[in-house]
């Protein structure tokens, strides 16, 4: 109720400024219990070696300095997932760069990896309090060529492995020029490889395996699908995160800011997020842990993605559309699918 008074005053802002100012804010009235949360409902799940409270989610981007856990972990989410972090600070792409489309509850995003840097991360990490499930999204530096990439994935993993939960690796954002080679047969082998060996010195060093996750995009054909779902059998990738923003404006055509550039999210990539979604579930065969992120709006959008596939999802441009109640709805929702699929396989 309360985000339904305060939407109107959000969206007189610009989108980054809105933003900004209700992380910055967000401690404020979760502290003085200005903001009622319903207590989230407990459906545990078991993924990646990790127990889960519930399957729903934060998506990575809302919180990239990883400064806001504590009053994020607030609303209920069974997991956290902060980032993208690079090695070092970058400001990102010029503003405006952050757009609504709210006839179709949609954003546009061009935020390009702005980060605060891996120290300036891990310092906010280390003030939190919460111990909850925490994935850590790891991306490069825009001024690192691509076929070095792999040094900055491999620099942010080994940094941030003793605090995560889990380490989700980004090769697909559209906003970090050339990024999305990286899912490409060849180069996604090569950089899967070498964090997979670099997983098992650190497993040995930290007495912990931490499972790695990686974030594809949901522009994506047959063949690609089955590449990528090889490239993570092959590496022993615990899960793959689908799907990122997307750069077909199918849906959108004609809406105001619709042709600026950057990565589309919200209720218009809903199908084709939860398409690639059913495609990898249909190559990987359970060999994979599938977390669904893709146009989820409202309860019954999170449990179509448990349907195709996934074992958790994620919520990121449905927040700001619909506040923290969708959490709950979801987490609900979520309940139902898994009771109703109980039953029908008896």
């Amino acid at each position: 109720m309360l985000y339904a008074l305060a939407r109107p005053l959000l969206f007189a802002l610009d989108p980054e400024t809105a933003h900004t100012l209700t992380l910055e804010l967000a401690d404020v009235p979760l502290r003085l219990g200005l903001l009622r949360v319903a207590r989230a409902p407990a459906v545990p799940v078991r993924a990646m070696g990790l127990d889960f409270p519930n399957p729903v989610g934060l998506a990575a981007g809302l919180d990239k300095s990883g400064a806001h856990v504590d009053a994020l972990a607030k609303l209920g989410f069974g997991f956290i997932e902060v980032g993208t972090v690079t090695p070092r600070p970058q400001p990102g792409n010029p503003k405006p760069r952050l757009f609504r489309l709210p006839a179709a509850q949609a954003l546009v995003n061009r935020m390009g990896f702005n980060s605060v840097g891996l120290d300036a991360f891990m310092e906010n990490l280390g003030r939190a309090s919460w111990r909850g499930l925490l994935g850590i999204n790891i991306g490069k530096n825009a001024d690192t060529p691509i076929e070095r990439a792999a040094d900055d994935y491999a620099a942010c993993l080994e940094r941030v492995y003793a605090r995560a939960s889990y380490v989700a690796v980004n090769v697909s954002s559209p906003n970090t020029k050339n990024l999305r080679e990286l899912q490409e047969d060849r180069a996604l082998d090569a950089l899967l490889a070498r964090l997979a060996a670099l997983r098992e010195r650190l497993a040995e060093r930290h007495g912990r395996r931490v499972p790695l996750a990686l974030k594809v995009a949901p522009d994506l054909d047959a063949g690609q699908v089955g590449a990528i779902a090889d490239a993570v059998r092959r590496h022993g990738i615990d899960a793959v995160i689908a799907t990122n923003t997307s750069v077909s404006r199918e849906g959108v055509e004609g809406l105001p800011h619709a042709n600026e550039a950057g990565g589309l999210s919200g209720a218009p990539i809903r199908a084709r997020a939860t398409a690639t979604l059913a495609a990898l579930a249909a190559a990987l065969k359970g060999e994979a842990v599938l977390i669904g992120v893709g146009g989820i709006l409202r309860g019954a959008d999170a449990a179509e993605k448990i349907k195709a596939g996934a074992t958790l999802v994620q919520l990121y441009t449905g927040l700001v559309y619909r506040g923290p109640d969708l959490v709950n709805e979801c987490i609900s929702d979520c309940q139902e699918r898994s009771r109703t699929a109980s039953f029908a396989s008896r």
